[in-house]
């Protein structure tokens, strides 16, 4: 079928097919998005070319060349231009849509773990023509903006907080040094999970902790009733700092592997192991707390230390017992967002050594809003309805 205005779009369209084959695909959407924005400038004048009317909304004024770079070759356009009246091509979007699609190449090469220095190649091969080591920091630039954007977002009222840190390697000043990610999950009302934050710093672990927390409380973070994190001491010092009155869940998981560095025998380790089990998977509080004085008078004579350490820090890992039975299997431990860094290092795992901290925390920035949205628009992680504490 050709089009009303432009009978010759077919011909000219099955003629570059016939001369040049798919491999002509560059030339043809060329042939078809000039003759498409004729027709479009032709709409919003309100009248044909070289015709008169009261319909006329403005005055045809040439064409102006511009070089769009896409996956399937570089088109060479000539963008309809109009006097008196405000136009542009819908197809072309200001900005240039080539731009947009090759920010979003970058970021998913990005997140899956490309080297920067295989970047200019790769969208290379992907556009089929040359990018300029300015095009990929120009890209870039667009991306820090976005994902920094993200990282400020507003925040509401979150029931549950999950903290948790990881390192990777990065060059400062010549240097190799262990840079720590901070990660914070949110639970809110509706029981849907999402990630609140990420920071990346080369500090001391306290002082990176409590400015963390602050610029979570600083964007509108309230209404906590339980925070869910291992021992770190810098985290500890920063959540006392910053939110105290909080209830505290000291991981389960990480306090058992702590525990074993408590116990002054090997063969004595499984036995320790399934006598906590006994205490954190107790039905409620009160039976816990007398499970855990069973089992440290077990261990009074033969591993005081042992049962002097499980006295002191168990009862960090039974305040979860405090909440509806079927929120306690999701909070009792940071296991979610263990998974969501082994997720990171699959993901880092190709850079080996980031040349820098804005580089690193590019990637993870990436990785978790794509986590994030996921959780968002899937099922909630836990319910509210019918809940009523232990």
């Amino acid at each position: 079928m050709t089009h009303p205005l432009h009978p010759n779009i077919t011909a000219e369209v099955v003629q570059a097919l016939a001369e040049s084959g798919f491999d002509g695909m560059a030339q043809v959407m060329q042939l078809l998005l000039n003759e498409c924005m004729k027709i479009e400038r032709q709409q919003a004048l309100g009248v044909g070319p070289y015709q008169r009317g009261e319909a006329r909304q403005g005055q045809a004024n040439g064409f102006k060349p511009k070089t769009v770079k896409t996956r399937i070759g570089a088109l060479d356009l000539a963008v309809p231009q109009v006097r008196g009246a405000s136009f542009y091509p819908s197809a072309l979007e200001r900005g240039s849509r080539s731009e947009k699609a090759l920010c979003l190449a970058l970021a998913e090469m990005y997140v899956q773990g490309v080297s920067t220095d295989k970047v200019t190649r790769i969208t290379e091969q992907l556009c089929g023509c040359e990018i300029s080591s300015s095009d990929v920091s120009r890209a870039t630039a667009k991306l820090d903006q976005e994902f920094e954007k993200w990282r400020t977002r507003p925040l509401g009222a979150i029931k549950y907080l999950i903290l948790d840190a990881r390192y990777e390697k990065v060059r400062e000043a010549g240097c190799v040094r262990d840079c720590a990610v901070l990660t914070a999950i949110g639970v809110d009302s509706e029981g849907r999970r999402s990630v609140l934050g990420v920071s990346v710093s080369l500090s001391e672990a306290e002082v990176h902790w409590r400015e963390f927390l602050k610029s979570l409380l600083a964007r509108g973070l309230h209404g906590l009733e339980l925070i869910v994190s291992d021992a770190h001491a810098g985290l500890r010092e920063a959540r006392l700092a910053c939110l105290a009155s909080v209830p505290w869940q000291r991981c389960q998981f990480h306090l058992l592997q702590n525990a074993l560095a408590h116990v002054p025998k090997d063969e004595l380790k499984r036995e320790v192991i399934d006598d906590l089990h006994g205490v954190l998977d107790a039905a409620d509080l009160l039976t816990a707390q007398d499970q855990l004085q069973r089992v440290v008078s077990k261990y009074q004579k033969q591993a005081p230390k042992l049962a002097a350490w499980m006295e002191a820090n168990v009862p960090e890992s039974l305040t979860v017992l405090r909440l509806p039975p079927a929120h306690r299997r999701r909070l009792r431990t940071t296991n979610m967002l263990e998974r969501l860094n082994r997720e990171l290092k699959r993901r880092t795992r190709v850079a080996t050594l980031f040349p820098n901290t804005a580089s690193l925390l590019r990637l993870v920035t990436a990785v978790l809003i794509e986590t994030s949205e996921e959780w968002e628009t899937g099922k909630r992680y836990v319910s509210f309805e019918n809940q009523a504490p232990a």
